[in-house]
């Protein structure tokens, strides 16, 4: 790797250390919130440098939807206990069963939007005052609208018009009893250079993110993979494909990409070429032109 990319990537390490010790300085229970995506796996990776040789000084929280692909669960399990974390799991399963939230039905019924309630209940019972995510700037235009500290009130929602200015590195952790904070430590990172930090780090990651054969079905332009949880309509129809994940979620509204990308390198060239954003193939973004923003208002990661 050449030295501009490594000394590029040491600068974004730096700040994303510098936000994770912040956190660690002004809240008494921060959380991470781990997903077991690529992002995620950064933000938990850098924690661990960041606190070197201490133990990370707060616990993963993983919100599961119970439509996950099975290799995130075995790689989330695997990755904690690398890491020697304390993994905490909340599920919306249980949501669903306690009455909280109502599942979706038909053949788009996707879990994804139900995590909110699911979230925000978990924050109340650990009495989390920040949650630490993996949210990129690059990844979507609501993200975009995101600081370091992004505040959150006792409702857990967010107003993007009412945030703090964050000047010379300085982040304003103020909160008023029952609010808490969303905290972004690798916001001014791209997709790029997350494949190359994982590269010069040689970081793990799940193996759905490399090129496998998968039996997939085309909807709305984007290849989802055969699951339990997936009802095709009449017009569809299975096929068996080479392909990868360029983002891990709810298999519901995940979508694959066909690819041969089958190494950390190989991702990295296709990344550069790519003229689509990694959520591109997220069917839960286009259920409106503000989807996303819609649901970060009301709490959404």
């Amino acid at each position: 790797m050449k030295a501009d990319v490594r000394g590029h990537l040491y600068a974004l390490e730096n700040e994303s250390i510098h936000v994770l010790r912040e956190v660690a300085a002004q809240f008494e229970r921060p959380v991470l919130l781990f997903s077991g995506g690529k992002d995620s796996i950064v933000v938990a990776w850098l924690a661990r440098k960041a606190f070197h040789p201490a133990p990370i000084p707060f616990p993963l929280l993983h919100i599961d939807t119970g439509h996950n692909f099975g290799e995130t669960i075995s790689f989330r399990d695997d990755f904690a206990t690398l890491l020697g974390c304390d993994l905490r799991v909340a599920s919306v399963q249980d949501s669903i069963d306690q009455g909280r939230v109502a599942e979706e039905s038909g053949p788009l019924a996707s879990r994804n939007a139900l995590q909110t309630v699911t979230l925000l209940d978990a924050l109340r019972d650990h009495r989390a005052d920040a949650a630490i995510g993996g949210a990129r700037r690059d990844e979507e235009k609501a993200r975009a609208k995101e600081r370091f500290f992004s505040h959150r009130d006792r409702f857990g929602q967010w107003d993007p018009k009412n945030q703090r200015p964050e000047v010379w590195s300085l982040y304003n952790g103020r909160k008023q009893q029952g609010e808490h904070f969303r905290v972004f430590p690798i916001s001014n990172w791209t997709e790029m250079d997350i494949w190359q930090y994982i590269a010069m780090e040689e970081i793990p990651m799940p193996s759905l993110y490399f090129a496998h054969e998968r039996d997939v079905f085309l909807r709305d332009g984007i290849y989802l993979a055969k699951t339990d949880f997936i009802t095709l309509m009449e017009h569809e129809t299975m096929e068996r494909h080479v392909v990868r994940f360029r983002t891990i979620g709810d298999a519901t509204c995940t979508g694959a990409v066909v690819s041969v990308a089958s190494t950390v390198e190989e991702i990295i060239v296709e990344t550069a070429a790519a003229r689509v954003t990694e959520r591109g193939g997220r069917s839960d973004d286009k259920r409106s032109e503000a989807a996303m923003e819609d649901r970060k208002k009301v709490g959404y990661f």
